[in-house]
């Protein structure tokens, strides 16, 4: 006859189910002496309340009882997110294909076959317990590596997005008036793009993750302007038909720049967008832009946003051959330009939310 030895505690908390009291008497001395912390229960509903109010580590479940079943518990711990991962050993008279076939499907891991060697129990309890820590343990590793790897990942795109927001402002500095400029474009951009549902229009429906990127691109929308002599770009007065030519090389020259480091880096989203703005931001949906003469939808959704911060920002900043337009007199230039120099759709949303850039620009500007 089989004897119950003293073992060390494991400190496991398992639920045995069984109407028949000498079994469920002997399961919970076994599981007791091997240090378990055992729950016995007599009926279905009352075990499955049980789980639910204190997840166990295992549940040793028969499957012939009156009221719920065993498969019909099972079931219904399986659909609880809190019990799905729980293994359920099945505890039964019955050892047939089909009974062990329906224990697997209703979610069973293992099957016990009454009249039950006391051995075997202890075997097959402690093998199942093992591998449920070893899947908690290899759930919570994997969880603090992603932990980790987003860690790292923040690190390196914080410093990649100090670097080129450091050569975007020394490209913008050669312009004394221009100021704060590019934050307020970013800031511009975001609130723009995520009222629109952050691409809603050619990104299929976007989060606030791709109206970040927007935002952040949109640093290097005039990135090429280091390539413009002073003598162009420091202007006061009106350019030359021969200088604005000069002039708008500084989308296809920051494109170029971009496009350079991207054939280094292929696949890299916040590059792809950055030389997306950088050639686009002045198109005009009429296609009177430059410097491809794009029209409508063919210029990237991301240029079509910063072209409406970029304008609305300038509108509303001293130039040395003009005075700053306030509030409501750039918000009319900016409406007037619907369907002829940007998206109208992108406009729909700038008419709802002007107030927000009013209040953007007043707290950035110089």
């Amino acid at each position: 006859m089989d004897t119950i030895a003293e073992a060390k505690p494991l400190g496991r908390s398992v639920i045995v189910v069984d109407d028949e009291l000498d079994n469920l008497k002997v399961l919970t001395r076994i599981l007791r002496t091997q240090g378990h912390r055992v729950r016995p229960i007599s009926e279905g509903e009352l075990a499955l309340e049980s789980a639910r109010s204190d997840p166990p580590d295992l549940v040793i479940l028969d499957i012939k009882m009156p009221g719920m079943n065993g498969y019909e518990v099972c079931r219904e711990m399986k659909k609880d997110e809190r019990l799905k991962d729980i293994p359920v050993l099945f505890l039964s008279g019955m050892g047939g294909i089909e009974d062990k076939v329906e224990g697997f499907r209703a979610g069973g891991v293992d099957y016990i076959i009454k009249p039950f060697q006391l051995e075997e129990v202890r075997a097959r309890v402690e093998t199942h317990l093992k591998i449920r820590q070893l899947q908690v343990e290899l759930e919570y590793k994997n969880h603090h590596l992603q932990d980790l790897v987003r860690e790292q990942v923040r690190k390196i795109t914080d410093a990649q997005m100090a670097t080129i927001f450091a050569l975007a402002k020394l490209a913008d500095s050669r312009d004394p008036v221009t100021g704060r400029h590019i934050e307020r474009v970013a800031a511009l951009s975001w609130l723009l793009a995520a009222h629109l549902g952050a691409t809603s229009l050619s990104h299929g429906g976007a989060d606030s993750e791709y109206a970040e990127y927007i935002s952040q691109a949109s640093a290097m929308h005039d990135i090429g302007k280091v390539g413009v002599r002073d003598q162009v770009l420091l202007n006061p007065g009106p350019l030359t038909p021969e200088e604005f030519e000069e002039m708008k090389v500084h989308t296809t020259l920051g494109a170029g720049t971009l496009k350079a480091v991207m054939d280094k880096h292929p696949g890299n989203m916040f590059l792809n967008m950055g030389m997306e703005i950088a050639l686009s931001h002045h198109e005009k949906w009429d296609g009177t832009g430059y410097p491809q003469g794009l029209s409508g939808n063919k210029i990237p959704f991301p240029a079509r946003i910063v072209a409406v911060a970029d304008v609305y920002d300038a509108l509303c900043s001293r130039r040395a051959y003009r005075s700053a337009l306030d509030h409501e007199q750039a918000c009319a230039q900016v409406l007037d330009g619907s369907g002829k120099h940007f998206d109208p759709q992108v406009i729909v949303a700038f008419r709802k939310i002007k107030d927000e850039f009013r209040k953007i620009y007043e707290k950035m500007k110089e």
